[in-house]
């Protein structure tokens, strides 16, 4: 099969040349890859490691516990005197919330346990305690 170098016409040629559209596209994709990690705003907690287990909730309340033992509802520091009551009225708002409990690995067990308790004490019923998987080698 050979090819030729001249044109017999000389039609114009109709089609869309796609490659810069690619290349633009391939340049928007590396930088969301590059800037999405950096959107997330969560309070930093090294979580334990555990067997993988179900998926948490689509849009749940986080209640995170870092390493000093400070409780945050979301992304809002609570004092540990106002604890029981941030609990009570968010169980107000929301009565069937979906609530995810992530604890520092680094944290004492009874932070943990003292904040488990006051949910279930609040009436929190949906409740999931978030780890993060092992992997296995």
């Amino acid at each position: 099969m050979a090819f030729s170098t001249q044109s017999e016409n000389d039609d114009v040629v109709s089609e869309i040349n796609i490659t810069p559209l690619v290349d633009v596209m391939l340049v928007l994709l590396v930088a969301f890859i590059v800037t999405a990690p950096l959107l997330n705003h969560a309070i930093r907690v090294n979580l334990p490691k555990t067997e993988a287990s179900a998926s948490a909730p689509d849009h749940p309340v986080t209640v995170s516990v870092d390493k000093q033992g400070d409780v945050y509802i979301d992304k809002r520091r609570i004092e540990a005197t106002a604890r029981d009551a941030e609990f009570a009225a968010l169980h107000a708002r929301q009565p069937n919330a979906q609530v995810t409990l992530q604890g520092d690995e680094g944290t004492p067990y009874g932070n943990v346990a003292k904040v488990l308790a006051a949910l279930q004490h609040a009436g929190v019923t949906k409740l999931a305690v978030l780890t993060q998987p092992e992997r296995s080698e």
